[in-house]
């Protein structure tokens, strides 16, 4: 899993006092693993090379960042698992984490590495609110992050986004630490989304919304179809040079 990755930047070092002295109150947290050959969009394989696999990641966590990054007031939290050293596109990837706090992600299960990540936002930004996303969703829009930090700025406790393959693709918080009532829901399931959200209803009764379900990618059918929502960024180019434009592939 994560156990011996070192953050690039730390919490307690890379602080807001370092930068400005107003408080931060809204936080854009993302799970992300470094794009590493092999390690990656392994789904994407054989239509795609594991190195195609890995640039193609790379750009999808690009856009995301550069998303989370133009999100009005919001400071960027990467939650990161693995070398990004050894990753593709490492330059443009190092120089996108440069404003960012970057932690490693911790435990042995993705419920229990959220729950880190959000822990890790509430210590270095307390009061914050925040909103979760990782990097399978390169259509991701700043308008989309900020309309769910409003919300539980104002409305609701919790906001849930609903992945169309049965996950979620967003998770936006009120109070950070109570990422802890989804620790437990199994993942990489047809119904994760809906068992996600009973969690949270259960803990914040009538005080959960809905964000706008998106799709995600992991397959090249999904990468060819998110590509074709924004056909100018760097996720559309990858695609178009790692998968063939035979083979099945509607491009």
């Amino acid at each position: 899993m994560t156990g011996g990755v070192e953050p690039i930047t730390s919490p307690r070092t890379n602080t807001p006092s370092m930068r400005t002295s107003a408080p931060v109150t809204r936080v854009v947290l993302v799970l992300a693993k470094a794009p590493v050959a092999g390690r990656v969009k392994t789904r994407l394989t054989p239509a795609a090379t594991p190195a195609g696999a890995a640039d193609v990641a790379a750009a999808a966590l690009l856009d995301t960042l550069d998303a989370a990054h133009a999100v009005p007031g919001a400071r960027v939290v990467v939650a990161l698992d693995g070398d990004p050293a050894a990753a593709a596109r490492r330059e443009e990837i190092a120089a996108a984490l440069a404003d960012a706090v970057v932690v490693p992600q911790r435990g042995e299960s993705l419920g229990e590495r959220i729950t880190a990540a959000h822990g890790d936002v509430a210590d270095t930004f307390p009061g914050a609110v925040s909103v979760q996303i990782g990097m399978d969703t390169p259509q991701v829009d700043a308008t989309l992050l900020a309309d769910a930090l409003d919300l539980v700025t104002t409305d609701a406790e919790a906001a849930l986004g609903h992945a169309r393959d049965g996950g979620w693709w967003a998770l936006a918080l009120a109070d950070p630490r109570q990422a802890k009532l989804i620790a437990e829901v199994p993942t990489s399931r047809d119904d994760t989304g809906d068992l996600t959200l009973a969690a949270l209803r259960a803990g914040h009764p009538g005080h959960v919304l809905a964000l706008p379900p998106l799709s995600d990618v992991d397959t090249p059918d999904d990468a060819v179809a998110v590509a074709d929502l924004v056909p100018t960024g760097r996720f559309a180019r990858a695609v178009a040079d790692a998968l063939p434009a035979s083979g099945g592939l509607p491009r």
